[in-house]
């Protein structure tokens, strides 16, 4: 591999150690506060969930107009000044609710200015047919940071207290954009100069004029939120009353970071004929801990779904960045990438909103078993759409 790519790779993994301790030390952080309640935790995490996804469309625009490696400088270096405010205000006990929530409100608009351009970034430091092994020691690098970062950041939080995490959490952002300042990668060749709305319908183009891609993403949103739904509320409510509590909950998430750690090496090696469809047989594994789960499995069996989960999770995201990388014009891939963030996560808010109302309904179990299928209807949905059934990849030497 080039010299610059390990340059982006130390930066990537560097900076998702921050996202690992960021959530928690947030949470914990809040909480602790004088007179705040769980619904001063969640306004502060709506304030930065939301730009995240509305300003999506917008960081793809930029990706694509500006060279992206500056970008991505760019929203770290924002995502330091975030969090150093929020480090600052918990450590000082000045956080007044507002200010609060406008500190995570930019961390969630660097994030959507982060997140469009990093695969068209990959694409330009790499070879196209060593792209899928990139991608692949992308995601080793990024999930040993996140598995470790999740340890680290506990340890942290118990021991010295949120804010010393944020801080910390502010400090890699700041290591990662100096590593990134290094890449002085070229910008992309426009040929035409367009306003925002102009480059967000030739975005669009490119997305709705590929419709393996389009049914792909939708499924993935229908996914996406079913998973919020049973991981995200009703696997800890369901774990809290039948499998022992949070250390048993502890234990099938660590098999799902373990899972996603093997799903790379398995990955990097994987060269199917016909990638689309190939990664596509692997996400109805993710239905298996809701199973296993809605139907009171053993917990060893429960874990063993979830390592399956997190294999398969990490061979569907290697395949499909390389496809992307592959098949997408290198001038449009970060608006593209943008739609497909915004159409794969838009839903995840909702299922975690309508698990709530499942539960009081139908309860945990049944709730999950509900969700696990939808999970298996969706991936069916995607495999027999006819522009994904005959989908036939572009030879990974050629690029657009």
């Amino acid at each position: 591999m080039p010299g610059r790519f390990w340059l982006f790779f130390g930066a990537r993994t560097v900076s998702m150690l921050g996202n690992a301790f960021g959530p928690i030390a947030l949470a914990f952080g809040v909480l602790a506060l004088p007179g705040t309640t769980p619904a001063t935790l969640g306004v502060v995490l709506a304030a930065q969930g939301i730009p995240q996804l509305a300003l999506l469309l917008f960081g793809g625009v930029i990706g694509d107009r500006f060279p992206r490696y500056r970008v991505l400088v760019v929203a770290e270096l924002v995502s330091c000044l975030a969090y150093a405010a929020l480090a600052a205000m918990l450590l000082s006990g000045w956080a007044p609710l507002p200010v609060l929530c406008a500190a995570a409100f930019v961390a969630g608009a660097a994030s959507a200015l982060l997140l469009p351009s990093l695969t068209g970034t990959v694409k330009e430091l790499v070879p196209a047919d060593n792209l899928q092994r990139a991608n692949g020691q992308l995601r080793l690098g990024t999930n040993s940071a996140r598995v470790s970062g999740l340890l680290a950041a506990g340890a942290t939080v118990a021991w010295l207290g949120p804010g010393v995490a944020l801080a910390v959490d502010a400090a890699t952002y700041l290591v990662a954009a100096g590593l990134l300042s290094l890449l002085r990668l070229p910008g992309a060749v426009r040929t035409e100069r367009r306003n925002l709305v102009g480059d967000l319908q030739v975005g669009w183009h490119e997305v709705s004029t590929r419709r393996w891609l389009l049914a792909t993403v939708a499924a993935a949103g229908v996914i996406n939120a079913a998973s919020a739904a049973g991981l995200g509320v009703l696997g800890p409510v369901f774990a809290r009353d039948r499998l022992g509590g949070a250390f048993a909950w502890s234990m099938v998430l660590g098999g799902y970071a373990v899972g996603m750690l093997a799903g790379v090496v398995v990955a990097i090696r994987f060269k199917p004929r016909r990638p689309l469809q190939a990664a596509l047989l692997f996400l109805p594994a993710l239905a298996l801990p809701l199973i296993a789960l809605g139907t009171s499995a053993a917990l060893p069996l429960v874990v063993l779904s979830a390592v399956c989960a997190g294999i398969a999770t990490d061979i569907f995201g290697v395949l499909w960045d390389t496809l992307m990388q592959t098949e997408v014009p290198a001038e449009a891939l970060s608006r593209v990438s943008s739609y497909e963030y915004l159409i794969a996560l838009s839903l995840k808010p909702a299922g975690a909103v309508f698990a709530g109302y499942v539960a009081a309904g139908l309860g945990p179990a049944a709730g999950l078993l509900l969700f696990g299928g939808l999970i298996l209807f969706a991936t069916a949905g995607a495999l027999v759409a006819p522009a994904v059934r005959n989908h036939t990849p572009r030879p990974l030497g050629v690029q657009q």
